[in-house]
């Protein structure tokens, strides 16, 4: 990357946004502020300013510090990418491409809040994005009555969550077979309200419960 270009993402992106991307980033890495902070070549607490501060605006140098620290790319950071669809980058000339185990599968649905439910509809198959949270090995979801997810009820229906890395071409995939059922009993309801960790984005009343009890689970993962 040329220092033309560098300094162009840095103007073009909304760095506003930039300390949390970095700080999901160094989740996803399991990286400390520490660790993040000398592989990238700062002190600790500038490194924490950034993660913090929202008018923060860091040059492109060290951005392209922070972006090889992090694994990514400075587009990434900086969110240039945000309004592109997953799996953009550029394939491999040697994938290797691993089945997951259900241990591995049951893991990495419960660490995502966001996956996508297909089901079949009066106007056919549709699959839409819902926030989601696992309790007890099972996946849930908050709609409303006569939504699209909320059509899903007595189906059988199909859920995926995914990782993509678009700096380095790779990630993985998980996918669910089950059946979606209405959770009405006022127990599990308070069950669920209690310790479901995502909520809609989407916000307004939103206070049917779904379920679905995983019947079969695979997954995927890709690396370079």
């Amino acid at each position: 990357m040329t220092e033309h270009s560098s300094s162009y993402a840095v103007e073009a992106g909304p760095v506003g946004d930039l300390g949390r991307r970095i700080a999901q980033r160094r989740t996803e890495l399991g990286l400390t502020l520490q660790e993040t902070a000398a592989e990238a070549g700062m002190a600790t607490a500038y490194l924490q300013h950034l993660e913090e501060h929202p008018t923060a605006s860091p040059d492109a140098a060290t951005l392209l510090r922070l972006a090889g620290a992090l694994h990514t790319t400075v587009w990434h950071l900086t969110g240039g990418d945000v309004d592109l669809p997953p799996g953009l980058g550029h394939a491999s000339r040697t994938p290797l491409v691993t089945e997951l185990t259900e241990a591995e599968c049951r893991a990495l649905l419960s660490t995502h809040g966001v996956g996508r439910l297909a089901m079949t509809t009066a106007s056919g198959p549709v699959v839409v994005p819902v926030n989601y949270s696992v309790i007890d090995g099972t996946i849930v979801l908050r709609t409303a009555a006569g939504t699209t997810p909320w059509q899903a009820i007595d189906q059988h229906v199909a859920f995926e969550v995914d990782r993509i890395d678009e700096a380095f071409s790779e990630g993985w995939s998980v996918l669910v077979r089950g059946r979606a059922r209405a959770v009405t009993n006022p127990d599990e309801v308070g069950r669920l309200e209690e310790r479901a960790y995502s909520a809609p984005w989407v916000g307004g009343r939103r206070d049917q419960w779904v379920s679905i009890d995983p019947a079969g689970m695979t997954g995927r993962r890709i690396k370079v």
